[in-house]
């Protein structure tokens, strides 16, 4: 039961991480515009952030330190510090996205305005991780992230044409141009492989006390997790096809993301969703503000983490609360908490190589791998890998200039 219970790591990684308030804009609105012409890219997306998750709860477990941890000690501080300094500000934009969605999800319930449940949304986030213990923050959001599965469920009720959305998987439709093809793609890819996620896996297993002995409870929550939420993504991006794509809609709020759900099975499961989408949301708020507390802490030498009485890393919970506060503020402003998710899906596309080579390069080391380093398989994929996300990252803002956002 205990090696049942550590595997939800992966799960709250999968649906608070993988299936977020950005993969849930991105699938919904690729899969309205797009079809499944775009399934692809979260295939890739689910094969590399494994790869990389794989490697960094690797280091954790081997070397008992997680990865940012490292980044300053193996790069050095000047290379260091720009790694920081990107991973600081777009996970701070994730962030204020997440208290977005998880508003915007409490908004549906209630019919309440979203900007009146911020400040609560924030003040509950900031308690959790202040006085709710690791392992229960993340058996119950990442359990109750699972409500999503209604996605899947609703996708095979509506009952699409199977053989027509197969037949979108090898184009997608003419009325939409290239430039804005590989702009969603490029998104996509940037929701499924999110920077923060390996910060927080690869310090969520030092938070465990991970060993060699629990590599194995690493690779399946690697294993189990990620895959499983590429496997709701892919069930969000059928649904919206196929109530969405023939009407010709665009999905423009999170009203209409849950729709498809509504549509198939009611009252009843769009309740179901609803609650998945304040689940995955509101955790991965949690995941984002503690990443943010986890990599400054880390880069400067602080202690850090939920194990640690907070007076005893009271720089490390300064930095989760202000990161916090930051973002309701940014929320607040009444800035679209959509156009706020997609902007930071492609800065996070954009970031990408600066989150990735730091973990390639670490788990080769062997003065702290020992003979645990990557094989020479895993280092062949990590080395296309490598040079696809430079690739993305070069397209990544040009692609956003020139499509306006992908209009």
């Amino acid at each position: 039961m205990k090696k049942l219970f550590a595997v939800t790591l992966g799960i709250l990684s999968a649906v608070g991480g993988f299936v977020d308030i950005g993969d849930l804009v991105a699938n919904s609105l690729v899969g309205a515009r797009f079809g499944m012409s775009l399934a692809w890219v979260v295939v890739v997306g689910v094969v590399g952030i494994c790869l990389f998750a794989e490697m960094s709860g690797r280091i954790a477990a081997v070397s008992g330190r997680p990865v940012f941890d490292l980044v300053r000690e193996r790069l050095g501080p000047r290379a260091g510090l720009l790694n920081l300094g990107a991973s600081f500000l777009i996970n701070l934009l994730t962030l204020a996205a997440e208290i977005g969605g998880a508003s915007l999800a409490l908004e549906l319930a209630t019919g309440v305005n979203y900007l009146l449940w911020v400040p609560g949304v924030a003040l509950v986030a900031w308690l959790v991780m202040w006085r709710v213990k690791f392992e229960t923050m993340e058996r119950v959001f990442g359990l109750a992230g699972l409500a999503l599965v209604v996605f899947g469920v609703a996708a095979w009720q509506l009952g699409p044409d199977w053989g027509q959305l197969g037949s979108q998987l090898a184009a997608p439709p003419q009325a939409e141009g290239a430039a804005t093809y590989w702009y969603y793609a490029v998104a996509l890819l940037g929701g499924a492989m999110t920077p923060y996620e390996v910060f927080f896996f690869s310090s969520g297993g030092v938070e465990e006390r991970w060993t060699r002995a629990d590599l194995v409870t690493a690779r399946a929550n690697v294993f189990v997790g990620f895959p499983l939420g590429g496997l709701l993504s892919l069930t969000i991006m059928v649904c919206a096809a196929a109530v969405f794509l023939p009407a010709q809609i665009q999905v423009e709020s999170l009203a209409q993301m849950v729709l498809p759900v509504g549509v198939g099975l009611g009252k009843v499961g769009l309740a179901m969703a609803i609650i998945g989408v304040f689940a995955a949301t509101f955790g991965a708020t949690l995941e984002t503000a503690l990443s943010s507390g986890y990599t400054l802490s880390q880069y400067f030498g602080w202690r850090w983490g939920k194990r640690v009485r907070p007076r005893d890393a009271a720089r490390f919970h300064v930095v989760v609360l202000v990161a916090v506060v930051l973002a309701a503020a940014l929320i607040l402003t009444t800035v679209d908490p959509v156009m706020v998710t997609e902007y930071s899906l492609v800065f996070s596309a954009a970031a990408l190589p600066l989150t990735y080579l730091p973990v390639l390069m670490i788990a080769n080391d062997p003065d702290y791998m020992n003979d645990r380093v990557n094989s020479r398989f895993t280092n062949a994929v990590g080395t296309a890998y490598m040079i696809l996300l430079s690739v993305v990252a070069v397209a990544a803002i040009p692609l956003l200039l020139a499509t306006k956002a992908g209009q």
